[in-house]
């Protein structure tokens, strides 16, 4: 026959089994005892939670990623884009986590939006997408900034996407390729002038030794004559017609 002692061992018993509580490895336990939190967070491993005296609050300490959605950014250009990003970070002190803020997940998103669109809408649309890391940066210091009193460490914030309107993608595309014809057109003026200057030094070269204006001419025909597919006329320089000129006018003396 069961007795009154046995019934009651075995409530203590049942009551000891459900206070056990097991935390893993990246989990403490935030405790408030008759509504008064202790000092130190519990855990990870097995501890006791003397319900309905306490009660605990589970914090994960292991690295958060949270998508920022994406955020209607007018840049100071007056432009209208589409921003999204993402956040990285963890709790670093628990009891601030529990005590200083209603909902630390909700309350760090919300700040992060704000302080994205806050953030992005005082720069242009080009150091928009050209300085990211720069912008990266100067998000991850004003929310972590924020969130230290919390307990938060923010470790690394990334914007993911821009959404551009379709006629500022054209209007890029055209900026783009204006581009490359300005340097096409520099490198080939750079190369125009550049010839020029050698082809004034070989001038110089030349007029110096008038042989050299035939050896060049020379050349030309040697360089010609390789296809087999022109037709070549030879002119006869003066200077021969000259020295038969002379060879007559001896013979006559």
């Amino acid at each position: 026959m069961i007795t009154f002692p046995i019934i009651v061992v075995a409530i203590v018993i049942l009551y000891l089994l459900n206070c056990i509580k097991i935390l893993k490895e990246y989990e403490r336990g935030v405790i408030f005892r008759l509504g008064r939190v202790l000092p130190q967070p519990k855990g990870p491993g097995l501890i006791f939670v003397f319900a309905p005296i306490d009660r605990m609050v589970r914090i994960s300490l292991r690295l958060i990623v949270m998508d920022i959605p994406p955020q209607d950014v007018i840049t100071r250009d007056n432009v209208s884009v589409k921003v999204n990003a993402v956040l990285y970070f963890r709790v670093m002190d628990p009891l601030k986590a529990v005590l200083e803020v209603q909902d630390y997940l909700y309350a760090t998103s919300q700040l992060s939006q704000t302080t994205l669109r806050s953030v992005l809408g005082q720069v242009e649309l080009d150091e928009l997408l050209s300085e990211r890391e720069k912008l990266n940066t100067q998000l991850q210091e004003i929310i972590d900034m924020h969130t230290d009193p919390w307990g938060i460490k923010v470790q690394m914030v990334e914007i993911k996407h821009i959404d551009l309107p379709e006629n500022m993608i054209r209007a890029i595309a055209r900026q783009a390729e204006a581009e490359r014809e300005r340097r096409a057109k520099i490198i080939h003026a750079d190369g125009e002038f550049q010839s020029a200057e050698k082809l004034a030094q070989a001038a110089d070269i030349i007029s110096q030794n008038p042989q050299t204006i035939m050896l060049r001419f020379l050349g030309t025909l040697t360089e010609i004559a390789t296809e087999k597919n022109s037709t070549i006329i030879f002119p006869l320089p003066l200077e021969i017609l000259r020295a038969f000129a002379g060879d007559k006018s001896q013979e006559k003396k």
